[in-house]
């Protein structure tokens, strides 16, 4: 057996650093003496102009129900933010001495509890967490992924750092229920409340098995090389009609009725899924490593090709993606609007199409010849989006001591009259790889940023934007070293104001005092 080495492989990537244990705050790395604890000063509210995005019947409040927010993949909140009034931060270490990242938090509108998918060394867990103290309340152990066991016998951590099945792409339903698509083909509704004896725990609602519907001749630790195919569930999202939706890495798309239970899948041929999707009144956007699609369901539930638009994908996997091809969900926005970006060779680009019929609104280039490139989703609210540049960045192993992106962050609108899209401001910002955010109310964009540094300290904050000027308002140091990189996860805005960060060592939470 080899699992042993891929805990050796952690170990050596969080080297010099005092591993946590469970239920403690997450351990600094060295030199938090050496670098600012905050810098800036408080900022006062301006609201990003724009139409409120709207409720999906079948998923929870806007805001509280998904990695990306809400439906529209709009990664905004309708609450504000932390203002940078003497802030406080708290850590909760999650991994129990092992990595234990947060990938997606959301909030239960019924009891005002987090809902989290996080990680514990090889497998992933559903927490239900005190959204003050970040305290654990229950915990449902989820299948471990196949990449797991092909991490360890093929010696690359790539394998687990580049697959986003599992659950993190789940979202919260109108009943609190988190909806989620596990390693072993199941989709499943988790509710949770008190038990007999006043604890909280986690039940399963429903159970959909559809292993019967996908190939999943997948890595075992008795079978790590398997002759056939493995395709595992990427993201789970219901449309306005109440289907469930979902999405494979190998391109495959289906949905759930959740009333009859039938199952019906087409497949994109050729091409892979590795982002989560967006739905709306008129359908559901999905951006592949070839093309973005709008697809709606028939009378039987069957997906169907409304219109497909291929862009350029580039020549290979940039260093800040996880793959070759776009790296971001689809962003609904605007007066009917969808956008992601490209994966051009020179110049990434922002495209913005209509829904209707796909038409070419805009194509703007961002950042840097030969660096720029994201994998994570634009935000998107009124006729602004928000891009960062991601290029540098692979993964929390690779990111040498004091390294960091070529950063940038800009502000991308689309014309009053909708014919085209202008760059209002380019911060030079680094946000090496998180799911950046806007507060509407706040007039704030939240980044997860670290800058290089001569003296290898690895120093990380969260870090607030003017939506307006580009301008940074401030920074809050969340913590030192390994343990305090995202690797990719989001930072949530809570309904109570709070700023949630996942990290490898677990969860960060920034709020102000006052």
């Amino acid at each position: 057996m080899r699992r042993p080495l891929l805990a050796a492989l952690l170990a050596v990537a969080l080297a010099g650093v005092a591993a946590p244990a469970a239920a403690d705050p997450i351990p600094d790395g060295p030199g938090r003496g050496l670098v600012p604890a905050y810098t800036g000063g408080p900022a006062t509210p301006e609201p990003l102009a724009g139409r409120p995005v709207p409720a999906n019947p079948h998923q929870g409040p806007v805001g509280t129900s998904s990695m990306h927010a809400d439906s529209y993949a709009s990664d905004t909140y309708p609450f504000p933010g932390p203002l940078g009034r003497d802030p406080e931060v708290l850590g909760e270490a999650k991994g129990g001495g092992l990595p234990g990242l947060c990938s997606t938090v959301t909030f239960a509108r019924r009891t005002g509890l987090i809902v989290a998918q996080c990680t514990r060394g090889q497998n992933f867990v559903l927490r239900l967490i005190d959204p003050a103290t970040l305290k654990d309340l229950a915990t449902y152990d989820l299948p471990p992924r196949p990449s797991t066991v092909q991490a360890v016998f093929s010696l690359s951590l790539d394998k687990v750092l580049t697959d986003t099945s599992g659950g993190a792409y789940y979202y919260l339903d109108p009943q609190d229920r988190a909806v989620l698509a596990d390693s072993a083909f199941h989709l499943r509704r988790f509710a949770h409340d008190k038990g007999p004896d006043g604890t909280w725990r986690f039940t399963v609602t429903d159970d959909w098995d559809l292993s019967g519907h996908l190939p999943h001749d997948c890595a075992t630790w008795t079978n790590p090389w398997p002759k056939g195919e493995c395709d595992p569930i990427t993201a789970v999202g219901p449309d306005w009609d109440g289907l469930i939706w979902w999405i494979t890495r190998n391109g495959r798309i289906g949905t759930v009725n959740p009333e009859s239970g039938a199952v019906r899948m087409t497949r994109l041929t050729g091409e892979g899924i590795q982002n989560s999707f967006a739905a709306a009144e008129d359908g559901v956007s999905i951006v592949s490593d070839h093309a973005l699609y709008q697809l709606r369901a028939d009378a039987s539930g069957l997906p169907e090709v409304v219109w497909r638009r291929p862009y350029d994908r580039g020549t290979g996997r940039k260093p800040g993606q996880i793959d070759q091809g776009s790296g971001t969900t689809p962003t609904l926005f605007g007066d009917g609007y969808v956008a992601i970006t490209d994966n051009a060779d020179d110049r990434m680009h922002v495209i913005v199409r209509r829904r209707g019929d796909g038409g070419l609104v805009c194509q703007v280039p961002v950042f840097g010849s030969g660096a720029s490139a994201t994998d994570n989703s634009l935000v998107g609210y009124g006729d602004s989006l928000f891009v960062e540049n991601n290029y540098g960045y692979r993964n929390f192993f690779e990111l040498p001591p004091g390294g960091s992106s070529v950063g940038g962050v800009s502000r991308v609108d689309v014309k009053p009259d909708g014919t085209g899209c202008e760059t209002v401001w380019t911060s030079t910002e680094r946000s090496p790889s998180t799911v950046a955010k806007v507060s509407v109310p706040a007039g704030l964009l939240y980044l997860y940023t670290k800058e290089p540094r001569k003296d290898l300290l690895d120093a990380w904050y969260l870090t607030a934007v003017d939506v307006h000027t580009g301008r940074t308002v401030y920074k809050v140091l969340t913590g030192m070293g390994k343990w305090f990189d995202n690797n990719w996860a989001p930072i949530n805005i809570g309904p109570n104001g709070t700023a949630y960060v996942g990290v490898i060592g677990g969860l960060v939470a920034v709020r102000d005092r006052a």
